[in-house]
């Protein structure tokens, strides 16, 4: 094998090394958000509980995935792919609340 062949190749598996001190401020970042996850469920926000809880909850993913996954420091396509996967996530919760909304109210149910 040729001496650049294998240069490139450990460029390729070259693995990026995060400071432990951001690893102590993710963590910190995320325990706050599950104290404000914690305060949110106790406060009555009416229609917008869901939504509250559901932005909490996709911020701690967004710092799980970016920091402790990598995907942050790793190659851009794996955030493609990601990025692909959860819009078409959407893509059904959307569907799935517009079918939810148009159903007709038969006899009190909905």
């Amino acid at each position: 094998m040729a001496h650049g062949q294998h240069d490139n190749h450990e460029d390729a598996q070259h693995h990026h090394i995060i400071p432990f001190n951001i690893y102590i401020k993710v963590f910190s970042a995320l325990m706050c958000l599950t104290i404000l996850t914690v305060f949110a469920a106790q406060i009555n926000f009416g229609a917008w509980n869901t939504v509250i809880a559901m932005l909490i909850a996709s911020i701690k993913a967004g710092l799980v995935l970016s920091f402790f996954m990598h995907l942050k420091y790793d190659q851009k396509i794996y955030a493609v792919i990601f990025g692909t996967g959860l819009f078409f996530l959407l893509v059904l919760f959307f569907f799935c609340n517009l079918d939810l909304m148009t159903r007709l109210n038969v006899d009190g149910i909905i």
